[in-house]
């Protein structure tokens, strides 16, 4: 156990929507303490109450005992192991048992054609400042977008002065595109590690795409897409306009410092449940109940759950799954 040379006591946690406390850390010891756990840094010791935890983030250099990760799922809290700044989304481990509504609502909205559509056109309306018009096409929509994008990068090439030649870089030859792509493809990676950290905490699928599909992070490129030209493309180009050097390390950290001034995390967690809300799914108004055991699946409808059917006493309950 390193030297504790002071102990603090965390009494906010930074918070998502909807209530959902989150806290990310890097380079540290946690060990269970009390109730709650510990995080030990060269700082000294930090004490996190679990229960007003939704999601821990564990960035590089962090080492957790058997003993905290076990608290943290006793008290419902979602562990995501995450590269530095969100920069990379490895693996995740799910808390005590948790509603299923925000993944139904995903997934039911994904496999009907007229929610799908609906979602479509809501993501792409969050990437335009003014209303779209409601008699376009999707084809329409997805050529308007195209203007959009190209428009950012002319943009952002004129006032940054770095030349632009258009959208081009080849995985098996990195070396080949120039600084600018490099910089654009780096900190892409970059926004999908965060994109993919706000989807699984806050109870979505990453696969369950609607813009892009057939590939298991299908959504996460459907909702870091939002943010590009507004956070990608600027960051981009500046960090090219004062070196070309090193774009892909020096890009890495200009987005985790924008990511942090903004709290990206949280205005993506917001846009998440707003992209969902208001399709008229029937439980809908079960979403603010925390203690809701969840249903059983019947061809006439959700049906109560918790409870013991075919006993002498049918409202007889029954253990919890």
């Amino acid at each position: 156990m390193p030297p504790v040379p002071n102990t603090r006591n965390l009494k906010e946690l930074p918070k998502f929507r909807d209530g959902l406390s989150y806290l990310y850390v890097e380079h540290a010891f946690i060990e269970q303490e009390a109730q709650g756990i510990g995080i030990y840094t060269q700082e000294g010791l930090t004490l996190v109450p679990v229960a007003a935890l939704g999601v821990l983030f564990l960035g590089p250099g962090t080492r957790i005992t058997h003993a905290a990760i076990r608290a943290l799922a006793g008290n419902g809290c979602t562990v995501a192991w995450i590269g530095e700044g969100f920069a990379r989304f490895y693996a995740q481990g799910l808390g005590d048992t948790r509603s299923a509504l925000r993944l139904q609502r995903q997934a039911r909205a994904w496999a009907d054609p007229e929610l799908h559509l609906e979602v479509v056109f809501r993501l792409y309306q969050k990437r335009f400042k003014e209303p779209l018009p409601k008699n376009l096409s999707l084809e329409q929509v997805r050529g308007l977008e195209g203007v959009r994008v190209r428009s950012a990068y002319a943009r952002w090439s004129q006032e940054t002065g770095v030349p632009w030649h258009g959208r081009s870089y080849d995985r098996r030859n990195w070396a080949s595109s120039d600084p600018v792509n490099r910089a654009l493809s780096a900190g892409a990676a970059y926004l999908y590690g965060l994109a993919h950290a706000a989807i699984v905490s806050s109870g979505f699928s990453p696969a369950l795409g609607f813009i892009h599909v057939g590939w298991l992070l299908s959504f996460v490129y459907d909702v870091a897409d939002l943010y590009k030209t507004e956070v990608l493309v600027p960051a981009a180009f500046l960090t090219v306009a004062e070196s070309d050097l090193e774009v892909e390390r020096r890009i890495r950290q200009k987005l985790r410092e924008r990511i942090l001034e903004e709290r990206l995390l949280e205005r993506m967690v917001g846009d998440l449940l707003e992209l969902f809300s208001g399709l008229g799914f029937p439980e809908d108004d079960k979403e603010e109940d925390p203690t809701f055991p969840g249903g059983l699946w019947d061809p006439a409808g959700e049906v109560e759950g918790g409870v013991a059917y075919g006993g002498d006493d049918p409202g007889e309950s029954a253990e919890e799954p």
